[in-house]
């Protein structure tokens, strides 16, 4: 801990506007240089109080200069016996953890003495004092420390969109792409915001940083900017770090693996990201090289390191690339500035087996770190269990500081959240839960479009001054989350009359509508949703078939195994309800009750309130707009929820009469939907600020499509009217056959590997290690080719399979519905950004075949253009089923082959070509 808080930065005196008011007569600013680590830190807190008493300061010698009574003297603990004279011994035994302070005055003839632990402490002591108005003479004894170790905010160098030619989180450092990035202005009004707030890290978030921050003498080429733009880049990160250390604040920077810059990927022939690329010694020696470049440049800027995602994760490739590239690249940095303070890394827990990582890592360097989602890329619940509270109760126990990360909040984009008493609850068990002491903090909307809000405004609002009370309230529970509730209610109704001009009854009905529109969004994506990840933009609803069939669109699981409270998924409610059996814990009729409740209250708190601010009245109104927005989204999908709910009785009667039962609140949903969109078309530009192919969830958002509700509503208006036409179909039906599906046709490609075939159908064997058989096939696959696996190479080694086509084709690969090691997994966009580089990531045929004594497999497809192409499926058992054209299996649907019920995905159409 102590070469982490050599690193740690100092925070300076803040909002001392006014101080020399709150001083009764001259006053004297006299400050130690005893034990003080760092003189900058400690000149810029001095010169703020110059500033605000404008009183000239001088330097405090103990036993030399004479005190008198209305003397400011400040300093760092260093000797105790130094300060004995002037504090009670038993107060400075209190300054034991880092930051810690304490401010005393022994009576009114006696000088205020401001000790901190270290720098920081110091200045933390010195707001403390400005704040409650220590300077009025009367004695005074005073200490505070902080609970979590690092309380830190993110920034992305991340852009709404692709760049040309480019894939994601690959931005180079320039103005044309962040002109935000070189405003100094901006740069200090957030700094100052952090240090208002007390957090002592930032982090910045980019695939490949190197390249724009650094130049190597080996690898010239690799520069992604030219040469007068890298010289504003060192001079502005000079300057961010320098003034960051002024605010005790700690940059980070981040960085994925394997990512490689694009003019050097271009000159080797290579990919600038392959998830699953072989470690070759230039990948190694260039990106080795390149974090020596960046630790000997900024030896006190730390590093947050993402082993997987961009590459392969869990396995002994990320350890060895951390323990054999980066730690070493480190090293490498550190002895060319003949310097024996390790730097903090973090390791982040994403997509890699993180406590093996640990293991091997830790006999090698010390000051390590980790770091992992708090919900997935949202914000759902307090009350995280399964295998993801382990992941962070195992990652808390080993010995190091373990950090919160409240990643990306796609649920909460792009309104405002503000709901203190949901996030002191969420702090405290980041604490009792996950056994963690730090916070790592996402903007609260709008990540990938900072500085800017999503608001439509004349001027776009910064997110920094909108989302103010986002950063206040984490702050204030990362430093200390124990508080009492009367405590808490009187602190945020003071904060909200402050800064709006309501009185403290109107700031109190105001906090009541924040904390209840505050459950709203994690309700509905912790019941209904499909995932916690970005590809989902909650805000804007969902389809039907994603409620009554989310295994179509790639269900993540860990969304309701842990990262909400025990309860029932719809399906399962559904089917439960219609056996008579019990229900279990949280319900999806419950909160489809609740969300409406909490609206019902949240407007109800803001009657009478709607005209009453005298400061910042315009974001007051919007504010209030935000409170009748979550009450039509939470109508929605509650009169949503229930007609779902209703529908799924026809699974199991078939009668029609189940089917019209749920129109009314069909209906209902769209006229709530209606509202919805009335109240964001003239006040939100878009709902997602990932405005990639990565969003799917309600509609698959390519070039920035399907982004605002004014998009979405001939959607789910589209919707209803084929749900309605489907009734009258099946009723006219009764009694009628089903259609079967046509046989997908064959593609002769030219496979340049030696591999053998096997013609699908009952009875086929596809291994050519083991001899079991298919037993259940869906029709439409009789007759294809599938190229028959060596299973036991292919769990070692995955495939590659090289081919050539004269047309575009899809290759049909079989995944196994099963997590264990030795099947191949799925294509997961929520932790691997290429999952769906060839249209991959949905599962196109649902239970499609099975093999037996094996899990049921669902076949996703590959599209690749005619010419030569390079299938890749990754280690672990999985099938290649065969070639077909690339026109064919548009839309997914479940085979259902072994009759486990109909999915009943046909009873909402088409919005033009896209299936609902």
């Amino acid at each position: 801990m102590k070469v982490f808080f050599t690193y740690i930065l100092v925070f300076c005196l803040y909002g001392l506007a006014g101080l020399a008011d709150l001083i009764a007569g001259p006053v004297r600013i006299l400050y130690a240089e005893d034990a003080v680590a760092n003189e900058q830190r400690l000149q810029y807190a001095v010169d703020k109080m110059v500033a605000a008493t404008g009183q000239p300061s001088s330097v405090f010698r103990f036993a030399k200069t004479p005190l008198k009574k209305d003397d400011l003297v400040l300093g760092v603990l260093g000797t105790t016996e130094r300060w004995e004279k002037f504090v009670p011994a038993t107060l400075l035994e209190s300054l034991k953890s880092q930051e810690s302070f304490l401010i005393y005055r022994k009576d009114n003839k006696s000088p205020l003495i401001i000790v901190g632990k270290d720098e920081t402490g110091l200045l933390y002591g010195c707001e403390e004092a400005s704040k409650k108005a220590f300077y009025d003479n009367n004695p005074v004894s005073y200490t505070d420390a902080p609970e979590m170790v690092l309380r830190g905010t993110a920034i992305g160098l991340q852009k709404t969109e692709y760049l040309p030619g480019r894939d994601v989180y690959e931005y180079p450092y320039t103005e044309d792409l962040f002109p935000w990035f070189y405003d100094k202005e901006l740069w200090i009004q957030y700094l100052d915001m952090m240090l208002e707030n007390r957090y002592n890290s930032l982090y910045l978030w980019n695939g490949h940083p190197f390249s724009s921050l650094v130049k190597l003498k080996d690898y010239p080429y690799a520069l992604e900017v030219d040469d007068a733009t890298f010289a504003k880049n060192e001079e502005i990160y000079r300057f961010l770090t320098e003034e960051a250390n002024k605010r005790g604040i700690w940059v980070i920077q981040m960085f994925y693996n394997i990512l490689l810059p694009k003019p050097f990927a271009d000159k080797h022939g290579l990919k600038t990201q392959e998830r699953n690329r072989i470690i070759t010694p230039l990948i190694e020696d260039y990106t080795r090289k390149s974090i020596a470049a960046f630790v000997e440049k900024y030896p006190n800027v730390g590093l947050l390191v993402t082993l997987g995602e961009a590459m392969e994760g869990v396995g002994q490739d990320d350890i060895d690339w951390f323990t054999k590239t980066i730690i070493p690249g480190v090293k490498d940095g550190l002895r060319a500035i003949n310097s024996a303070l390790e730097p903090p890394i973090i390791l982040r827990a994403h997509d890699t087996d993180a406590p093996a990582v640990m293991e091997a890592a830790l006999p090698i360097y010390k000051n390590l770190y980790t770091a992992a989602k708090f919900n997935g890329e949202a914000l759902t619940t307090y009350e995280t269990r399964g295998k993801w509270a382990e992941l962070h109760q195992t990652l808390g126990s080993i010995g190091t500081v373990h950090i919160q990360n409240v990643h990306i909040l796609a649920n909460l984009e792009p309104f405002r959240y503000a709901a203190p008493d949901f996030i002191q609850k969420s702090v405290k068990s980041m604490h009792d839960i996950h056994f963690s002491n730090g916070l790592h903090l996402y903007p609260q909307a709008s990540y990938w479009d900072w500085p800017y809000t999503a608001d439509k405004t004349e001027r776009r609002l910064l997110q920094v001054e909108r989302d103010w009370m986002w950063y206040k309230a984490w702050a204030r529970y990362a430093w200390k989350a124990n508080r009492s509730e009367s405590e808490e209610k009187a602190y945020w109704a003071s904060t909200l009359s402050g800064y709006y001009g309501l009185s403290e009854a109107e700031a109190a009905n105001l906090l009541i509508a924040l904390d209840e529109v505050g459950e709203i969004s994690p309700k509905i994506l912790r019941r209904f949703g499909i995932t916690d990840g970005n590809r989902q933009t909650s805000s804007l609803g969902m389809l039907m078939t994603q409620l009554i069939n989310p295994y179509r669109y790639g269900l993540f699981t860990l969304l309701y195994e842990s990262e909400a409270p025990e309860g029932e998924m719809i399906i399962d409610y559904a089917e439960k309800q219609f056996k008579g059996e019990q229900h279990i814990g949280e319900t999806p009729m419950r909160v489809a009750d609740e969300i409406v409740a909490h609206a019902a209250k949240a407007v109800q708190a803001i009657q009478g309130i709607q005209q009453a601010a005298n400061k910042n009245k315009e974001e007051f109104q919007r504010l209030l707009n935000d409170v009748y927005i979550h009450q039509a989204m939470a109508e929605h999908y509650s009169f949503k929820v229930k007609a779902a709910i209703q529908l799924l009785e026809y699974k199991y009667t078939e009668n029609v009469e189940s089917l019209r039962k749920a129109l009314p609140d069909f209906e209902r949903s769209v006229d709530a939907y209606k509202k919805l969109t009335d109240l964001t078309a003239d006040t939100y530009l878009y709902a997602n600020s990932m405005q990639t192919k990565q969003r799917k969830i309600p509609m698959r958002g390519v070039d920035a499509t399907f982004k605002h509700w004014t998009e979405m509503l001939p959607v789910f208006e589209t919707e209803l009217k084929n749900f309605q036409q489907a009734i009258d179909s099946i009723a006219l039906a009764a009694g009628k056959p089903k259609k079967e599906r046509k046989l997908l046709r064959e593609k002769e490609v030219h496979v340049k590997a030696d591999v053998q075939y096997a013609e699908l159908k009952k009875g086929a064997k596809l291994h050519l290690d083991q001899e079991l058989v298919v037993t259940h096939l869906a029709n439409e696959l009789e007759g294809m080719k599938a190229v028959m696996i060596n299973s036991e190479e292919q769990k070692l080694h995955g495939t590659i399979l090289p081919f050539e086509s004269d047309q575009n084709v899809k290759v049909l690969v079989g995944y196994f519905n099963n997590t264990d090691k030795v099947f191949a997994p799925k294509p997961v966009l929520e932790i691997d950004a290429s999952a769906n580089d060839y249209g991959q990531a949905e599962a196109k045929v649902r239970n499609a075949l099975r093999i037996q004594y094996m899990p049921m497999l669902d076949i996703h497809t590959y599209s690749f253009p005619k010419g030569k192409n390079e299938l890749k499926i990754p280690k672990g058992e999985a099938l290649i089923l065969g070639f077909i054209a690339d026109d064919e299996l548009q839309h997914a649907y479940n085979a259902d082959v072994d009759n486990q019920g109909d999915d009943m995905d046909d009873l909402f159409g088409y919005y033009e070509e896209t299936k609902l």
